[in-house]
């Protein structure tokens, strides 16, 4: 309560009203920073918004005389080109949150090229989730897919370009899912799905299942349904404080006549606390014209991809240089000849907060 004295030092203050903001300011800013504080004393259990995502452009070239691309998703325009932005509002609650995840751009566009209606072709991700207990998730909606080393984001990867593995496998899958965390260092989760990258709906009525593993930071995944099977295992060891090793193998079929398969390393070396380099070399074979290299028959692919990574804050330099040989002659080089072999340069900034 206020006393007499104190009414009337008010009292004369209002009497000037520059006073009397001033006044009102403080009182404000004192209340703001009473509630701040009482805020930040139990911060830990209160819900939480947060707002992130990422922003991307390059520039690539191929050392031939027509500029084309690898075969495989995402950097695979021509000179000086865009990437995507990247969107992302995600709450958590003590019990239940959600992801909204959009995208906005050509990396965007192929990473939803599943989608049918206008709208859902920004939707990288959307779902809810709801903790059933302290160890059991399950979550409904959207969301990026558990198979593979590489994700959509080209935040979350070390090497800008893509793999053949994870172009040619799944993006994305909408269904449900269960998350069981047994301890510390073992996962298990369940799930069905609709078609491989529909984000909408179920138009065909397909149904998929999927299943993971996780030991010691180390993912066995399957997927499959209505004839397609994809067993992929994902993982990596820390050599040395410096030294990363990543690792990543999968087999898939269609029909049991058609399929791909391959196996992938990506060794990192961290050379300070701004600038590191790595390597992917990638072994990619398909069988009876799966499409990812061929129409037809059997064919093989070889890649090496060599990215140094600068960072300055929150921004990201990668250039990268890349050597793609194929046991056929798939890449035009020129107006009237093809090659079986590759080179390719790329530039890339990202922006993420």
């Amino acid at each position: 309560m206020f006393g007499f004295s104190t009414l009337k030092s008010i009292l004369i203050i209002m009497k000037n009203k520059q006073n009397f903001l001033v006044f009102c300011l403080v009182v404000l800013l004192s209340f703001n920073t009473t509630t701040i504080m009482a805020q930040d004393d139990d911060t830990a259990d209160e819900p939480t918004f947060s707002f992130s995502g990422s922003v991307d452009t390059y520039f690539r070239a191929s050392f031939s005389e027509d500029p084309v691309a690898p075969g495989t998703s995402f950097a695979n325009l021509n000179g000086f080109a865009l990437g995507m932005a990247n969107f992302i509002v995600s709450y958590e609650g003590e019990k239940s949150g959600f992801v909204a995840d959009v995208v906005f751009g050509p990396r965007g566009s192929d990473a939803v090229f599943g989608s049918v209606g206008n709208s859902s072709e920004l939707v990288n991700q959307l779902y809810a989730y709801y903790n059933l207990s302290d160890n059991v998730t399950f979550t409904l909606g959207n969301f990026n897919t558990f198979l593979g080393y590489e994700v959509i984001s080209p935040v979350a990867n070390f090497n800008y370009s893509t793999s053949y593995m994870f172009s040619y496998g799944p993006f994305s899958h909408t269904g449900a899912k269960l998350d069981f965390s047994v301890s510390d260092d073992v996962s298990i989760m369940l799930g069905v799905f609709n078609q491989t990258d529909q984000t909408e709906a179920n138009y065909d009525r397909y149904t998929a299942f999927g299943a993971q593993l996780g030991l010691y930071g180390q993912y066995i995944n399957y997927l499959g349904g209505d004839g397609y099977s994809q067993i992929d295992f994902t993982g990596g060891l820390d050599l040395s404080d410096s030294f990363f090793l990543g690792i990543n193998a999968t087999t898939a079929s269609l029909e049991g006549d058609t399929g791909f398969a391959g196996v992938a390393l990506y060794p990192q070396l961290s050379a300070s606390d701004s600038f590191a380099i790595g390597l992917r070399g990638e072994f990619f074979s398909e069988t009876d014209g799966f499409g990812a290299l061929v129409g037809d028959g059997d064919a093989d692919n070889f890649s090496v991809t060599l990215t140094g990574s600068f960072t300055s804050g929150n921004f990201i330099f990668k250039p990268e240089f890349r050597i793609d040989s194929c046991s056929s002659e798939i890449f035009a080089i020129s107006p009237t000849e093809m090659s079986d072999s590759l080179s390719s340069f790329v530039f890339a900034m990202i922006y993420s907060f």
